[in-house]
């Protein structure tokens, strides 16, 4: 996700003098003022809020009373206005960067942390959360209200509340840096893959790359002032921005062009000074003496005390998963050799070969290729597919509502859900790469969750809205956004999270939507949704030629059908990797020790990858999930999700994709527990509600045509 969830742990905004005039990042609005707010509105706006949330602070520590309304109800009014303040600036800060934003962040994000450090180790407040826990109106709570409470207990111990004196000071003091550190990483993936700039010239060397990725790469020219430059003469600029990057990396016939792009981008941030290699050391450092100020022995145990899962049962499904993946992983491989060296190649696939080689094999297999599909997949096509299989699943309405809500660039769309006729929700949705200012990736995150409590005069629950944004390739001239595949996947993904956040029936704002819901389970939803992309009804939605309307032609999504699985083996150590070098980093690696984190990346890819990476290969200097955002000592949860929802899609194929009464009941039946109930119910029970039993990884494994090495 990633997700969402993902740039919640971002960063915020700064700089400049206070002025006269009503500060827009505090104006009491229903939606932001995007188009108004500036990085120098940050500093003075942060400073004003802090200040009056320490002065609320105060005041309830002095006079708590450990009840429902006289506890938690005011803590939730304080979480979210500081929740909505820096929200805005941390999602400015991903979509909208500056050197003027980054001055601000860096300079009053230290404040930021103090106040969330005051909150999580205020001992009047936990002494009040454990004495209504253990008080007379325990028993009249909701359980969704206990849940809450008891999360709220185990937080306040994880944040530090039980430490005095020194220990506390350098508690406070690592989560301080570990702050700031994250910021530098962040900004230095930013800055390493903006620096990458080749411009080509020759047409021989762009040879193979297709339409759309050349119309890119000489728009991209046009703007770095080569003007006059054409898809057809070039000149064409080169980024490490995943929409120039990876066609290059499957189409270009210039293997020293693919060589040096490919090296390029896996060193990014590890040079210079972008070199996040120092930071990584002193990042996992840092986590690991944090951990054990808590009492737990690595970070990894500090970090599953909040999760589902703990550290043996994650490393055992992804130990399952490796094993059922690992021999079709080598047949992969062997085959893309084999497959080269058919075609005139000549010695050892090299990583800046294997995506080329692949791809080649693939359209040779199935006839079938990314640039074939992508006029049948137009943006404006897939949202209208999109939002019919919501309407067919959830009994839900989504209507364009560009205009109604201030935005932070021209190209933003914005939505209204509705369900029953009545406004249920609405969200953001920013599409296109903007490679000099919004940071790479995809994600979700809120902009507000539903709250009966911080409900407007005259309605009963303020509703949820959500930001989306994705990093597909921008309109080309007249042409619409025209997807490739795995951009169509990325855009239901991301939906799928949102939609857990926006249909939520949980009134209390702590655990509505997408809160107080455990890490690994996040990625449910938002998986699930990538598996109705194969599902003709949904595909044949929206599957249709931007100029012409034709549908997609049957041969051609027989030949998408069968390439489903092609190299899912592969995929699937690919995410396994990723998993298991941040688990080992975080439960047994030491920094200065004798061994390098890259070091340890090398030996886990000896038992998780059927290729060794380069020797000088840096990909843990750009893995913002883990040292940047939501995910260390957390990755593992794209496949602990990913289990359920396989499992969870599986009931829709149990009944039958082409049984539409089975599958609205189903959707029903999805809605009302896995979006609904949020983070009011231990999501293990959320599951059952809807399967009516425990997860399976059968489902999975059938899905990506592994079931059969388990064998």
């Amino acid at each position: 996700m990633t997700t969402s969830t993902e740039a919640a742990a971002v960063e915020a905004v700064v700089d400049t003098k206070a002025t006269a005039t009503p500060n827009p990042l505090l104006a009491d609005v229903s939606l932001p003022l995007f188009d108004a707010i500036k990085p120098e509105h940050v500093v003075p706006g942060v400073r004003q809020l802090l200040s009056e949330l320490h002065a609320e602070i105060d005041k309830l520590e002095a006079s708590v009373v450990p009840t429902w309304q006289g506890l938690v109800e005011p803590l939730e009014r304080i979480g979210d206005r500081h929740q909505r303040v820096w929200g805005i600036v941390s999602h400015l800060k991903g979509v909208k960067d500056s050197p003027e934003l980054r001055a601000a962040v860096e300079e009053v994000q230290p404040e930021n942390v103090k106040l969330s450090l005051r909150l999580s180790q205020s001992r009047p407040l936990y002494e009040a959360f454990r004495a209504l826990r253990d008080g007379p109106e325990w028993g009249s709570l909701s359980p969704s209200q206990r849940r809450i409470v008891e999360n709220e207990l185990r937080d306040f111990v994880l944040g530090g509340v039980a430490l005095e004196g020194e220990a506390k000071e350098r508690f406070n003091a690592i989560q301080q840096e570990l702050t700031q550190l994250a910021t530098k990483f962040s900004n230095n993936v930013l800055d390493a893959t903006k620096a990458f700039k080749k411009l080509v010239t020759d047409p021989a060397d762009v040879a193979g790359l297709p339409a759309t990725s050349l119309g890119l790469a000489a728009q991209q020219a046009a703007r770095e002032g080569h003007a006059g430059a054409t898809p057809e003469a070039g000149p064409w600029l080169i980024t490490l921005d995943f929409p120039s990057y990876f066609p290059v990396m499957t189409h270009a016939k210039s293997r020293a062009l693919r060589e040096e792009v490919y090296r390029a981008y896996i060193s990014r941030a590890s040079v210079g000074d972008s070199d996040n290699g120092p930071l990584i050391d002193k990042i996992l450092g840092l986590r690991q003496e944090k951990a054990q100020l808590l009492g737990f022995p690595t970070f990894a145990h500090l970090s599953m005390a909040s999760k589902m899962a703990d550290l043996d049962k994650a490393e055992a499904l992804l130990e399952e998963l490796r094993s059922a993946s690992h021999a079709a992983a080598g047949r992969d491989k062997e085959e893309v050799q084999a497959f080269a060296n058919s075609q005139g190649f000549e010695g050892k696939l090299e990583w800046w070969d294997v995506s080329f080689w692949a791809e080649r094999l693939r359209e040779s297999r199935y006839n079938i290729s990314d640039e074939e599909l992508r006029p049948y997949f137009a943006l404006p096509n897939v949202l209208e597919g999109l939002f019919r299989l919501a309407n067919r699943l959830f009994g839900v309405e989504v209507v364009p509502a560009d205009g109604e809500a201030p935005v932070w660039h021209t190209d933003v769309r914005f939505f209204k859900v509705l369900r029953d006729g009545q406004p249920k929700a609405s969200f953001y949705l920013d599409s296109y790469s903007r490679p000099a200012e919004k940071r790479g990736g995809a994600w979700m995150a809120e902009v507000v969750g539903q709250s009966a409590l911080l409900a407007a005069p005259g309605q009963a629950v303020r509703l949820p809205v959500a930001h989306m944004v994705c990093n597909q390739m921008e309109p080309v001239g007249t042409k619409p956004s025209l997807m490739t595949f795995r951009e169509v996947e990325t855009l239901f993904h991301e939906f799928g999270h949102a939609l857990q956040h926006m249909l939520t029936e949980v009134r209390e704002g702590m655990a509505s939507g997408i809160r107080n819901i455990e890490w690994d389970a996040v990625e449910l939803p938002s998986q699930f949704m990538e598996n109705w992309c194969y599902d003709r009804d949904t595909l044949y939605s929206f599957a249709k030629h931007y100029e012409s309307g034709e549908p997609l032609p049957e041969e051609l999504y027989a030949r998408l059908k069968a390439a489903k699985n092609y190299r899912s083996g592969t995929m699937m150590l690919r995410q396994l990797h990723f998993s298991c070098i941040d688990l080992e980093l975080h439960a047994r690696y030491r920094p200065g020790q004798g061994k390098t984190v890259f070091d340890i990346d090398q030996e886990v890819a000896q038992r998780t990858l059927v290729m060794a990476p380069l020797p000088e290969d840096r990909f843990l200097c750009s893995f913002s999930h883990i040292f940047a955002g939501g995910y260390s000592a957390g990755y593992y949860s794209y496949k602990w999700a990913e289990v359920l929802s396989a499992d969870a899609f599986n009931a829709f194929e149990e009944v039958g994709l082409d049984n539409d009464a089975a599958v609205r009941e189903t959707g029903a039946r999805f809605r009302d527990t896995v979006l609904a109930l949020g983070g009011s119910v231990p999501p293990a029970e959320v599951f059952k509600r809807f399967r009516g039993r425990e997860p399976s990884t059968a489902p999975l494994l059938k899905h990506n045509g592994l079931l059969v090495a388990t064998a």
